[in-house]
């Protein structure tokens, strides 16, 4: 078995689409990013990457790329879940957070777990995704940011 965990970060911006785990989300502010900036898909993919220790997200799907400018992280999901299965490993499960102060992701995160779920082949039921706030404490808190955390089991196929 094989563990992996990961994390990242977006600033929140006007202007900009809020795309958090395959969802599109009506707000006033959006994720700042070179793909679609979807903070959660995001970090799943470097929990899967970290899992069987092949780097992460930037490795392969660098920011300097213009392939990648706006691209479409489930789609990325979807590259790196067909590496997994190449690797020779399946997921057992992932759990994920997301912070953030707003915009609020409950009434979403049922959509997220399926399309998360539908991009990496498995069951709904081994994908946990849970949202909180900060209580108004640091970036996310202050609505300057969204970030997201990750851990993954894999097992051998």
């Amino acid at each position: 078995m094989r563990i992996g965990h990961g994390y990242d970060v977006h600033k929140l911006a006007a202007g900009r689409r809020c795309v958090i785990g395959g969802v599109d989300i009506p707000h006033e502010t959006g994720l700042v990013g070179h793909s679609d900036a979807d903070v959660l898909t995001h970090a799943v993919m470097d929990a899967l990457l970290g899992a069987l220790a092949l780097g992460d997200i930037g490795r392969h799907f660098p920011d300097t790329d213009e392939l990648f400018k706006g691209a479409d992280s489930l789609a990325l999901l979807r590259h790196v879940a067909a590496m997994v299965d190449g690797q020779g490993w399946r997921l057992c499960n992932l759990d994920a957070t997301v912070l953030a102060q707003a915009p609020r992701l409950a009434p979403h995160i049922a959509q997220m777990r399926e399309n998360l779920a539908a991009a990496i082949g498995c069951a709904v039921a081994q994908v946990s995704v849970k949202a909180t706030t900060e209580e108004g404490l640091g970036f996310t808190g202050k609505r300057e940011g969204v970030a997201a955390h990750c851990v993954c089991l894999l097992e051998e196929k």
